[in-house]
């Protein structure tokens, strides 16, 4: 088993890469500092390089993944890492405990295909999900802001909440926006 700052940096990649196969350097520091809010811009620049550099991080700055199997890793509610540990890291060493699907070659990690469960979202059998594209709609119109911004939100929301429908992302948004939640929720309801 990991020590405390092992278990810390392994807990904020796992975060940081749900939903998401490989990430830019960027886009994994904005994660860090403006997303979850747990670094300063610059702290969030500086940890990326050191856990690249320890290697945590594998692949090139603009498709980084992590050096281990992550999916399985649990967050326990509240959580939230020391910065330290996250600005001066250990140096990744791979867990006896760890299933042994992950092979790392030249700097690049290679993962066997996991199970598809049954818990993943079927849109086929929801009927909620045929309200999506007229939700996204009313949204947009609503709020005055694009289509496209809608979806992209939308999407973005369901890699964070990984086995949420695209219809219950768009319905967050709608309450993000402040809009009447009666007549969306009796839409989706009926």
């Amino acid at each position: 088993m990991a020590d405390e700052t092992d278990e810390d940096i392994r807990r904020v990649i796992a975060l940081c890469f749900r939903g998401i196969e490989k990430i830019t350097d960027l886009d994994l520091e904005r994660i860090l500092s403006f997303d979850m809010e747990w670094l300063s811009p610059e702290e969030a620049e500086q940890a990326v390089s050191e856990l690249i550099d320890k290697g945590w991080l594998v692949g090139g700055r603009n498709s980084l993944s992590p050096a281990f199997e992550h999916r399985s890793i649990t967050t326990p509610i509240g959580w939230f890492p020391r910065p330290s540990r996250l600005t001066s890291p250990s140096s990744f060493k791979l867990d006896d405990s760890e299933p042994k699907n992950v092979a790392v070659k030249e700097k690049s990690v290679v993962f066997e295909q996991p199970q598809i469960t049954s818990l993943s979202v079927n849109s086929a059998t929801d009927p909620r999900e045929k309200l999506s594209t007229r939700l996204a709609k009313y949204i947009a119109r609503q709020t005055q802001i694009s289509l496209d911004e809608i979806q992209r939100r939308a999407e973005k929301k369901q890699r964070a909440l990984n086995y949420a429908a695209n219809w219950m992302c768009l319905a967050l948004i709608a309450r993000e926006q402040n809009l009447e939640m009666k007549e969306i929720v009796k839409a989706l309801s009926g």
